[in-house]
């Protein structure tokens, strides 16, 4: 029997390959697409790997037209489907192998994408053979083998749910990205992104800016009472937070007078603390997110680790481990890797009863680690994962964490004070995953009616905090909640909200890019009450719809045409209010591009402007009627240091170049201030001051400032902080510098001379690893 495997990319096909043919595959070339061929008994194997999307789906270049094309004649035109130019080998390969052969399985990855991705690679084939499926949760032999011995049929249904998001992404995304550019005069590479859940996603992030930014902080204060038995506790008064000044002034008086407490209650309780609940793909990213990890990075790690047999399929929303899998098979895997002792002590319980969450799906288990690895075998952010992936996974199938809590109760100056003490006695599944931190509370032993030392009584003024800012977990955390997007997208939307500068930081603010538009949309297309675009209500709807489709309960064209109406209507509204939005989005972005004020009309912004060849340069907003300008340095962020220059008025940049630290500093090379700040030493030719110069491709050297009667120039190292000694090379005469590398606890002492044969030579290593 001659069979043809579809799998998603190549490592998935080398995996799979290896697993099947226990490492006998070859790789053979079909249409000049490479193919992994392998026999098993009186079969044969044709195993390809695709590269995801295959098929594109997209509008006919007739609509490409942006001035001809109204962007609401967009949400009903017909898109359609091509394949990928750098697919079409793999295509044709598809093509040949699929003629001759008499079962096709499907082994991409168990999910709406990967059930699109392997139906639509064959949709433009005559096939004949029976296409079948190979359904499986980790790329380990044991599953692998399993898969391919009770294969089942296609979810055509699944496809199309997916196919269905593909449509009406496409119609949101090129219609408002479309009509936004136009109206705020955005074009080309500065096009402004508009996106169904991409712009409600922004929305939370606005939203969340704006509480911040008109929070307004109360004042309020606290008792506490500093007391004494064998060692020092504090407690606090009942009341809790007092909004009086004098009242807290009061009670602190009363309470002073006393040099003792009078212990009043003791109450003990043991406590049983249930282990976390298994990682779904949305705690997984939220998680990962406070080690350090964006979204995006998270995710393409844990699928790197899931196409190497490392971890379980990591796009999953289930908190429940199914009753088929076998906890004691990893726990006994997990034997060989850096967690044996862990493992041991797990395994020496007498049953391991696992966590549950509240989600159960029969798709794939919670993320999990189906072979164990060592710290030597992946490296940075790879270990940081599969680390983080097992330690969740020892968690909850860990004994529960036992602690003792004590609420005592005292009268202090017959003021009710109170204190309560943790202490952990049995850390159970705290142990193995040490990213929850706690902070124990121990009180020295405490009866009632007994008396204790009163210390000091003092109160403190403290004030309410604004809500916190989203990191990029709790945003995948809220979007969920508010169902936006899927566990396979979210993480996606996350990260053009960054590419796009619509947000920034790791604590997550909005540009003034990302307000302006939320803020046009809001107060410019609302359609009702019920739903508007920044709105989540609408996205979750079509999300539902979506889910239906995949269960067989709506048809995608009625789901398409609802969509439609939707945008069309959200499309009237928008033209209606075209002038307002451009004025409001094009202000915006004026003040995002901001650099200061201009020093010689006063009234104009300098602001960065882009060249047709990709360089920059700052000029005045008010131009052509003020025509200061000034050069920027290529191939470095330049970013508004907030302040003029006090010698000449001109606004200071402050400038990030990789591998060097940031630097503030005027943005007129002419100004003194500018000229001192980049001062290298004397010239050897004329005696005149060498400064740091960049070049168009953003490459540093040093000339003298005497140009063009005097054209010294020198190379310097491109990475590192340069520092001016003041001193000149005893053999040549040219300025001697330190360089400071990262790394380094000492800088290098370099003549900027490379040529100088005394200084090459006593330098020789140092010089070549600064270039």
């Amino acid at each position: 029997m001659r069979r043809l495997v579809i799998c998603e990319k190549n490592h998935a096909a080398q995996r799979i390959a290896l697993i099947l043919s226990d490492g006998s595959y070859k790789r053979i070339s079909i249409a000049g697409a490479p193919v992994l061929y392998f026999e098993k008994g009186r079969d044969n194997y044709h195993v390809i790997g695709l590269r995801g999307h295959i098929v594109e789906l997209d509008y006919p270049d007739e609509f490409n037209d942006w001035e001809g094309t109204p962007p609401k004649k967009l949400v009903t035109a017909e898109p359609v489907k091509t394949v990928h130019p750098a697919a079409i080998r793999i295509m044709h390969a598809l093509e040949d192998i699929s003629r001759g052969s008499d079962e096709i399985i499907i082994a991409t990855d168990y999910d709406r994408e990967g059930e699109l991705i392997g139906v639509e690679s064959l949709e433009r084939l005559e096939v004949e053979a029976p296409i079948r499926r190979a359904k499986f949760s980790a790329l380990t032999k044991g599953e692998v083998e399993r898969a391919f011995g009770n294969l089942v049929d296609v979810d055509y249904k699944l496809a199309t749910a997916a196919e269905t998001r593909q449509y009406i992404d496409l119609a949101w995304g090129a219609s408002l990205t479309r009509f936004m550019s136009l109206a705020s005069g955005q074009r080309g590479s500065d096009f402004l992104s508009v996106g169904r859940v991409q712009t409600p996603t922004l929305a939370l992030i606005v939203s969340r800016e704006k509480g911040i930014r008109e929070f307004v902080p109360k004042q309020y204060w606290t008792v506490t009472a500093d007391l004494k038995k064998g060692t020092g506790f504090s407690a606090s008064h009942k009341h809790g937070r007092f909004d009086e000044k004098g009242e807290a002034t009061d009670v602190v008086a009363r309470a002073r007078r006393a040099k003792e407490a009078l212990v009043k209650s003791v109450e003990q309780e043991d406590k049983s603390e249930y282990p976390p609940p298994p990682f779904s793909t949305t705690v997984f990213l939220a998680e990962a997110s406070k080690r350090g990890l964006t979204a995006s990075q998270a995710m393409k790690v844990a699928e790197d680790l899931y196409t190497e047999g490392y971890i379980s399929y990591p796009r999953t929303d289930n908190t429940v481990y199914p009753p088929s899998l076998s906890l004691k098979a990893i726990l006994d895997k997990l034997r060989k890797s850096e967690f044996s002792e862990e493992v041991e002590e797990i395994l020496s319980q007498k049953t391991i009863s696992p966590s549950r969450g509240k989600v159960s799906t029969t798709d794939h288990p919670p993320i999990h680690p189906v072979e164990a690895a060592r710290k030597s075998e992946l490296k940075g952010g790879r270990w940081t994962v599969y680390e983080l992936v097992t330690r969740r996974f020892l968690a909850t199938v860990a004994p529960h964490c036992k602690s003792t809590v004590t609420k005592v109760e005292l009268d202090i100056g017959e003021e009710p004070f109170k204190v309560e003490g943790y202490e952990i006695t049995s850390p159970g599944w705290r142990k193995y995953y040490p990213y929850y931190r706690v902070q124990e509370v121990i009180l020295p032993e405490l009866k009632a009616g007994e008396n204790v030392e009163v210390v000091r009584v003092h109160s403190s003024d403290k004030k309410t905090q604004p809500p916190p800012r989203f990191s990029q977990g709790t945003l995948i955390m809220e979007m969920e909640r508010q169902g936006l997007g899927t566990k396979s997208t979210r993480h996606e939307t996350v990260q053009k909200l960054f590419d796009r500068k619509f947000a920034k930081g790791t604590k997550i603010e909005p540009t003034e890019s990302g307000i302006a538009v939320v803020t046009a949309l809001e107060d410019h297309a609302r359609l009702h009450d019920e739903y508007k675009i920044t709105d989540a209500k609408m996205t979750s709807h079509l999300e539902m719809e979506m889910d239906l489709i995949a269960k067989g309960e709506r048809e995608q064209p009625d789901v398409i045409e609802e969509s439609q109406a939707m945008l069309e209507d959200i499309i009237d509204v928008l033209e209606k209010n075209k002038r307002e939005i451009g004025d409001d989005i094009r202000k915006a972005l004026m003040k995002q591009r901001s650099l200061g004020k201009c020093p010689e009309c006063e009234s104009g912004e300098i602001v960065e402007i882009r060249k047709r060849d990709g360089d920059s340069f700052a000029g005045c907003s008010q131009y052509p009627e003020c025509r200061r300008t000034y050069p920027l340095p290529n191939g470095m962020l330049v970013q508004s240091a907030n302040e003029p220059c006090e010698v000449c008025g001109a606004p200071k940049i402050r400038i990030v170049s990789k591998g060097q630290a940031p630097v503030v500093m005027c943005i007129d090379p002419k100004c003194k201030s500018s000229q001192k700040q980049r001062y290298i030493g004397k010239c050897p030719q004329c005696g005149g001051d060498m400064t740091t110069v960049q070049s168009r491709k953003g490459k540093r050297f040093t000339g003298c400032m005497g140009y063009p009667d005097c054209r010294t120039m020198f190379p310097l190292p491109q990475k590192g902080r340069i520092v001016p000694t003041g001193e000149a090379c005893s053999e040549c005469g040219a300025p001697v510098i330190k360089v400071w590398q990262k790394g380094n606890k000492v800088p290098w002492v370099l003549c900027v001379n490379m040529d100088c044969s005394k200084k090459t030579k006593k330098n020789e290593k140092k010089v070549s690893s600064a270039k």
